[in-house]
């Protein structure tokens, strides 16, 4: 019995070191391959104001547009009870300020957290006959980004950001690459969202 327990042990932590360690892989990739669309997950917004985090995200969005990565933006998000505006018409709002054209930009102003946000993304797109989407989150959010977005049949890789409060500070990134290691776990135990709050400042 004993050396059962041990077993189970070391292999739980087997599993959780190697996806720690996958989840920090797929952070340092930058796929620029061309898209149907570039697909911004949300974060908060204030009044219609992204986030420093939010905005880190939008502004590699913005860049990628400028690239030539895709001919479409999409942003994602439902808002809060109270909130005037959905995360996702913030992130519009945003990109039409930085000179993105309102007609390539595609607000889904629906999805409380990653996995509803993705699936959402992935109606909207198959309604409109796209198909393949690269997505701009957190580093350490793009392995399970990723993730749903396969498993909501999209072809998706990423491009993060690779500014604000989520990689600013070397414990910025260990809380987020520990937090997507036991998000990323408990969606492919149960495909359920397990989305976990900011500590670093938004």
């Amino acid at each position: 019995m004993a050396r059962l327990i041990v077993g189970a042990v070391l292999m739980g932590l087997i599993l959780v070191a190697g996806t720690a360690v996958r989840v920090w892989q797929v952070a340092r990739i930058d796929n620029y391959t061309p898209a149907d669309a570039i697909v911004v997950l949300g974060a908060a917004q204030y009044s219609g104001t992204p986030s420093s985090v939010f905005e880190a995200r939008l502004y590699q969005a913005g860049r990628l547009y400028e690239a030539g990565v895709a001919p479409m933006v999409i942003t994602v998000g439902g808002k809060q009870e109270g909130d005037l505006y959905t995360e996702a018409a913030s992130g519009k709002r945003y990109l039409e300020n930085a000179g993105v054209p309102s007609d390539h930009i595609l607000a889904v102003e629906t999805g409380s957290d990653t996995l509803r946000s993705i699936e959402a993304v992935a109606d909207a797109m198959g309604a409109r006959g796209m198909s393949s989407a690269v997505l701009v989150s957190d580093p350490w959010h793009s392995l399970r980004t990723r993730t749903m977005a396969r498993d909501a049949g999209l072809r998706a890789w990423t491009a993060p950001t690779r500014t604000g409060p989520a990689v600013y500070t070397r414990e910025s990134q260990f809380h987020g690459i520990a937090r997507e290691t036991g998000a990323l776990l408990w969606y492919q135990l149960t495909h359920f969202s397990a989305d976990f709050s900011y500590t670093a400042g938004q």
